[in-house]
């Protein structure tokens, strides 16, 4: 992952839907929206699964939708030693239809929306909110049980309870860290899902060597932006102390602090140093003509390098209001994930301070932590040789794909595709053409909903849900923070 804040994406697709026999009508759910082979309401259905509640259902048409806590233990090894409320979400159409299990690896959104994979297979789409994300944190939170295997088992917990509704393919997804969730879900119940399809996820195997970065930055994109990213970072540092002066000012009036980083210069420089990265990862190579991207960056005024570096990187990231939300992930990237560091051979070692700062630095002191090296590489080892029904998708100009996931020859039916010129947003729609038909039809077959037409010929394949102006909204989940 990353070591600042500088560390998701959201996706498409349209509706209809086929059986595995051939073609058929999709079966709409009922005037209970229970679907047709249910007799029971689909929420009394779920609030009759031990430790669930409900805290509040809205209306979306063809569906249900439901936001939901579910009793966790806060130690899956032990039980007995106390529980936690995870909060989840059901987008209920039909328990005839197959379901797609997504997390985002961080706090989960309370309102409707469906994955690529929902749409591609037209089924039901139960989400996740990742553990000690606020709600779904416990108290006292212990954060020693703040790891991917527990994660991964607070997965199957939700999984094995919904299933016995649910009793079609499950599909798990997730984009960025929610694709590194889905991984290693899969690594550690790889008999619970039908096939997985995971977006962005970045694969830091050995922390220490981000050579794969420097390469990537030295080439992505064209010269011209490159340059023109670069010379704006570096005035950025150059004229640290008005700039500095300004974002004391800007820190001051929002009440602003910088307890956890230890001091508004070490924000200061962590902030510029995500700009490069920053735009890349959210932004398209034709953004780099905008206004927004000083052409002459020595010529630019203070203002116009502050409001570039603020647009891309944000000037809040690194104050204690904007590190307290992700705290959960920087205690990750610095006990199990990783963190990525880059060079910048660009900026004069004079201006550089601090350099790429570790997950250390943007965690409270009073929380404990130690890396643990194995965590990854044994995800990546397993991934080589076992990888079956998997798919992890990339974007050509994302950094975070500069070390991607790779299946060896243990892998079966699994595929590892890159869409071109594309961010963190990439998915199965901006691939090129082959592959994204061959993706939409192994995500069908593995749902179990592919017709005949497609078995024969993948070429066939579509989505089965028309496009959705609300739930499909195909923007990155942009926040003012860098991380996957």
């Amino acid at each position: 992952m990353r070591k600042a804040l500088r560390w998701m994406l959201a996706l498409v697709v349209l509706i209809g839907t086929v059986s595995t026999a051939g073609a058929a009508t999709a079966a709409q759910p009922d005037a209970t929206g229970t679907g047709t082979s249910a007799t029971t309401d689909i929420k009394d259905q779920l609030l009759a699964i031990p430790g669930m509640s409900l805290v509040e259902e809205k209306p979306y048409s063809g569906y249900r939708f439901f936001v939901l806590n579910y009793t966790q233990p806060i130690d899956h090894r032990r039980p007995s030693k106390g529980t936690f409320q995870q909060r989840i979400t059901m987008l209920h159409k039909d328990t005839s239809r197959p379901t797609v299990f997504y997390t985002g690896g961080y706090n989960v959104s309370t309102n409707p929306g469906r994955r690529e994979p929902t749409q591609i297979v037209d089924g039901n789409q139960v989400s996740m909110e990742y553990r000690f994300f606020t709600p779904s944190r416990p108290a006292p939170a212990d954060w020693s049980k703040l790891d991917i295997w527990q994660a991964a088992s607070d997965q199957h917990r939700i999984f094995t309870a919904l299933k016995k509704i649910y009793s079609k393919k499950w599909i798990s997804t997730g984009g960025s860290k929610g694709g590194m969730t889905a991984t290693y879900y899969e690594r550690f119940y790889p008999r619970d899902m039908d096939g997985v399809v995971a977006y962005v996820a970045p694969n830091d195997v050995v922390n220490k060597e981000d050579s794969a970065y420097d390469r990537f930055f030295a080439g992505v994109g064209t010269k011209e932006c490159r340059d023109r990213l670069n010379a704006v970072q570096r005035e950025a540092l150059v004229r640290r102390e008005p700039l500095e002066k300004k974002y004391a000012e800007y820190a001051a009036a929002d009440g602003l602090t910088f307890d956890t980083i230890g001091s508004l210069d070490k924000a200061y420089e962590a902030t510029v140093l995500d700009y490069v990265w920053g735009f890349w990862q959210y932004s398209l190579l034709a953004d780099c003509d905008s206004d927004t991207i000083p052409k002459d960056a020595k010529a630019a005024t203070d203002d116009e390098i502050w409001t570039s570096i603020d647009t891309i990187s944000g000037f809040s990231a690194y104050t204690d209001q904007g590190l307290e939300p992700y705290t959960p992930y920087y205690y990750q990237a610095g006990t199990q994930l990783g963190a990525p560091t880059i060079e910048f051979p660009h900026i004069e070692k004079k201006y550089i301070r601090y350099g790429y700062q570790p997950p250390r630095n943007f965690v409270p002191r009073e929380i404990p932590m130690t890396f643990q090296p194995y965590a990854m590489r044994d995800v990546d080892t397993w991934v080589r040789h076992n990888a079956t029904r998997m798919l992890f998708v990339y974007g050509e100009n994302d950094p975070w794909g500069a070390e991607p996931f790779h299946l060896g020859k243990g892998a079966r039916d699994s595929y590892v595709f890159t869409a071109p010129g594309l961010n963190h947003g990439a998915n199965v729609a901006g691939l090129v053409a082959d592959e994204k038909a061959l993706a939409t039809a192994r995500i069908l077959e593995w749902a179990g909903v592919a017709s005949a037409a497609v078995q024969a010929n993948p070429d066939a394949a579509k989505p089965l849900a028309r496009y959705d102006a609300k739930l499909d909204k195909r923007d990155i989940e942009r926040e003012m923070t860098l991380r996957p």
